[in-house]
């Protein structure tokens, strides 16, 4: 398989690719050599490039999938090209390309698609748990809010260009898992030193039928389901009741693979990406 796209997620995930016994680099491509990614790369005998897509497309025969982590306007062209070449991506850009995956929820049905999108970030660690309010509710939920916080240090260059798709796409993939009438994404980049832990708190109003038992139960099983390819990922606000809104929130903490433990934003999309390239060279076996 290949990576394209060279910075933060691109580089959390190559180390997580490295450290799968099912998964081999076979290029790490971007656009600058001297980038601090394609030093990483180096280092550990991948592969590399700066002629980006193009030096994917020089070796086609020998990629069977490829990781887009460029950006969602990037993401567009690079699917035309790898799709005429018959190549399946796992976009981990927001660029709303392909079936919605988040593990969790759905893997399964993802294995044999041709591009899967991974969401975003916030997608990825706080849709399965508007999923569980939605179970929990008799008659679907009316609004459901994802408010999001990442530390600055771990939101590169790309990330903040596609704050819109980011939100969009997020919205998008609530409707998708949950039935809720109006979902609304809220990301808050932190500045704050030392940088802050990934956090999102998943809210609806208390005016929602919501089954407070079979909540608690539902994000207990999920927030198992999760941690077992995403180990940073905990519940640290159980289902409460609290004035005017019912809501749960999870910190996702990193590996410390490329950025600091307070990137969880990384950990949870790669991990999830990597989940989905080995589920499916598991189900090719």
């Amino acid at each position: 398989m290949a990576i394209i796209g060279t910075g933060n997620i691109g580089c959390d995930l190559l180390l997580k690719v490295i450290a799968s016994p099912y998964l081999r680099c076979d290029m790490f491509a971007g656009r600058r050599t001297t980038s601090p990614g394609i030093e990483l790369a180096e280092s550990h005998g991948v592969p590399t490039s700066a002629d980006g897509l193009d030096a994917i497309v020089a070796i086609a025969d020998r990629i069977d999938l490829v990781f887009d982590s460029t950006s969602a306007a990037d993401a567009v062209h690079n699917y035309k090209v790898l799709e005429a070449l018959g190549i399946p991506v796992v976009d981990l850009t927001p660029a709303n390309l392909g079936r919605f995956c988040v593990p969790a929820l759905n893997l399964e049905e993802c294995l044999t698609e041709p591009n899967v999108s991974m969401v975003s970030c916030g997608g990825q660690a706080a849709v399965p748990i508007a999923h569980c309010f939605s179970e929990a509710s008799e008659n679907g939920l009316g609004y459901l809010e994802i408010a999001t916080a990442s530390s600055s240090q771990s939101v590169g260059p790309a990330t903040r260009a596609n704050i819109d798709e980011y939100a969009f796409t997020t919205q998008k993939a609530t409707h998708e898992f949950s039935r809720v009438e109006t979902a609304r994404t809220i990301l808050i980049i932190n500045p704050a030193e030392p940088g802050i832990v990934m956090r999102n708190t998943i809210a609806v109003p208390a005016s929602e039928n919501i089954d407070m038992e079979a909540l608690r139960v539902s994000v207990d099983l999920m927030e198992k389901r999760i941690n077992s390819y995403v180990p940073g990922y905990r519940v640290v606000v159980p289902p409460v009741a609290t004035g005017d809104r019912i809501m749960v929130t999870i910190e996702v903490e990193g590996l410390g693979d490329w950025l600091p433990r307070y990137a969880g934003n990384l950990d949870v999309i790669t991990c999830a990406a990597v989940a989905v390239a080995e589920g499916r060279a598991e189900a090719r076996r």
